[in-house]
């Protein structure tokens, strides 16, 4: 453990901030001001939202000597993205009332909700709370979302690992009842009580950083399960559940000219029964609590504790404290990322439509009315929606005899885009960047479409168009949408200026590497149009383009890239 003396500046927020109360009260009642003291913009994460302003008025409102436009982004947990029609509705009422008429779905399975001003987050929290949803640990230093595989061939098996998935969710909630005192008026505790306050998990003071943790069924690891903490490979024998292989070590969080801070795809490190579920995830969460950087919040992920300790020490601390070891991992493959859409049958007889939603955003524009289809179609479903991984929406559990119904809908909204999609524009994913997230350097979630717009006009030019691509981008390295796992990464550095990153396996299984630094569009349009044109001659058969270039030998090894995981573990 770190000294006290040389602690982050937020580990003695936590510390003083009586599990999570700090002064948010306070804050909130002060309505001279629409932001909330210093510190409680830390502390409010654990409650699920963020203190952001609108940058596109920032310079403009600084010169008139304004403030800036204060406003808050929610975030609602929604452990294996699933949600019912009624919840859908909520989000949607909620969105319209407090926030900025829009719905955004993340990278993560979760609902996020932008423009929400101060004196309106009580009544939204206190509204998705009322919804069966909440917003607790959607944010800081705790486990966030748990993701889960949205779609496995068979039914049964998806209920099972999301069941799974819910159970560690729940397991790994904070036990502040502070959640409950500050937004939804409950009793507060008494001075005994307050005394004996603990977190039996995470300790005074949580986790030194974030926490992911993800579930997935091979061969479809559309939760790009490397890039997590700590994440599950359900083992499949004979349709039935054998248990998980264990990997852990995974992030994508990066700062730019820091060379101790870099992406890490997960290491597997054994195999697990279902009832060591647990177990397992609880002691490496507490391993993480007790071991991981607290003095430097940008080496404060398990992937740095991992590496620093060696993995001989991690197995050590399973053993010592689990009293067992984990044992050896069993054979897997993965052969693809992303979702399924249009229409998909599951062994029960039901249908399930997956819908293309662009970079998350669940709008109504004038060439199609998504949120008000989505809303037309919440009213009659009588399945379930599920909140993909990669940005798009499942709607699950449908009859036969409701699929027309479904369909209109889907047709009259401007819902069916899928149908035209090129696969590189199906698999592109951006961050929501500028004018929200206080952390962007440049464009994404606004630019990435008309970007891929002019790539797909060089893919044509070289008969690529129908070729499955991955492309991601975000604003700034700190990678939520994920770029260092896709063939074409884009990593915000400046205003119109990108980090180039190629190379990385289709499946998941392999980071990329950096290619080109501080590039704008006409170099980047450039560079693509020679490999594509490079691609496009010497491909192998089935050959996808990270592999192609991984090949012919144009990309750096890094340490940190990984072969596929399945020639790595025993058979």
């Amino acid at each position: 453990m770190a000294e006290t003396a040389k602690l982050s500046p937020v580990e003695g927020i936590k510390a003083r901030s009586n599990f999570l109360r700090g002064t948010l009260l306070e804050s909130l009642a002060d309505s001279a001001t629409g932001t909330l003291a210093e510190d409680d913009t830390q502390l409010s994460k654990f409650h699920g939202f963020y203190q952001q302003d609108d940058r596109d008025v920032r310079d403009e409102r600084r010169r008139q000597m304004l403030e800036p436009d204060h406003q808050f982004m929610i975030r609602a947990r929604v452990p294996g993205g699933i949600c019912t029609p009624k919840q859908w509705l909520a989000m949607d009422a909620i969105a319209a009332k407090h926030a900025n008429g829009t719905i955004r779905l993340t990278t993560r399975q979760a609902f996020q909700l932008h423009g929400v001003i101060k004196r309106g987050l009580k009544p939204t929290i206190r509204a998705i709370y009322d919804s069966l949803l909440d917003t607790i640990a959607a944010c800081g230093d705790v486990n966030r979302n748990v993701m889960s595989s949205v779609l496995p061939e068979q039914s049964a098996l998806h209920q099972q690992i999301f069941q799974h998935a819910a159970a560690v969710s729940r397991h790994l909630l904070p036990n502040t009842r502070a959640y409950h005192e500050i937004w939804l008026d409950g009793e507060k505790l008494t001075a005994e009580e307050t005394a004996n306050q603990h977190e039996p998990i995470y300790g005074p003071t949580y986790l030194p950083r974030k926490f992911k943790i993800s579930f997935a069924v091979p061969p479809r690891n559309d939760v790009d399960l490397f890039a997590h903490d700590l994440s599950f490979i359900a083992i499949i024998e004979n349709g039935e559940l054998q248990g998980y292989n264990v990997a852990v070590g995974g992030g994508m969080g990066v700062t730019h000219g820091d060379p101790k801070t870099y992406p890490r795809l997960a290491t597997v490190v054994g195999f697990c029964l279902p009832e060591q579920l647990l177990q397992v995830t609880e002691t490496i969460v507490k391993i993480q609590r007790d071991f991981g950087d607290r003095t430097d919040r940008k080496h404060a992920r398990l992937k740095y504790t991992l590496d620093d300790q060696g993995e001989d020490w991690f197995h050590e601390q399973l053993v010592h404290r689990m009293g067992y070891s984990l044992s050896l991992a069993r054979e897997y493959e993965f052969t693809h990322t992303g979702d399924r859409l249009g229409w998909q049958q599951t062994d029960n007889g039901l249908w399930h439509l997956g819908l293309f939603i662009e970079n998350g955003r669940v709008q109504d524009l004038p060439d199609r009315k998504q949120l008000t289809g989505l809303r037309a179609i919440a009213e009659i479903l009588k399945g379930e929606f599920r909140l993909t991984p990669n940005q798009n929406l499942l709607i699950a559990n449908v009859a036969e005899e409701d699929r027309a119904a479904i369909d209109q809908i889907v047709v009259s909204h401007g819902l069916d885009s899928w149908n035209r999609l090129s696969p590189m524009r199906e698999h592109a994913l951006a961050c929501v960047g500028f004018p929200t997230c206080g952390l962007a350097m440049a464009e994404s979630e606004r630019y990435l479409p008309e970007l891929v717009g002019k790539i797909e006009q060089l893919l044509t030019r070289h008969d690529l168009l129908q070729q499955a691509i991955t492309i991601r981008m975000t604003g700034c390295p700190n990678g939520c949408a994920r770029p260092y796992l896709s063939e074409i990464g884009l990593v915000g550095k400046g205003p119109g200026l990108y980090n180039l990153h190629l190379g990385a396996a289709f499946n998941g299984t392999r980071l990329n590497s950096l290619f080109r630094e501080s590039v704008q569009e006409a170099e980047i349009l450039q560079v693509l149009d020679q490999l594509f044109a490079d691609y496009a001659a010497g491909r192998n058969e089935d050959e996808y383009f990270g592999d192609f270039l991984y090949r012919q030998g144009l990309l750096s090894n890094s340490s940190h890239s990984t072969t596929p995981f399945n020639e790595q573990i025993p058979a």
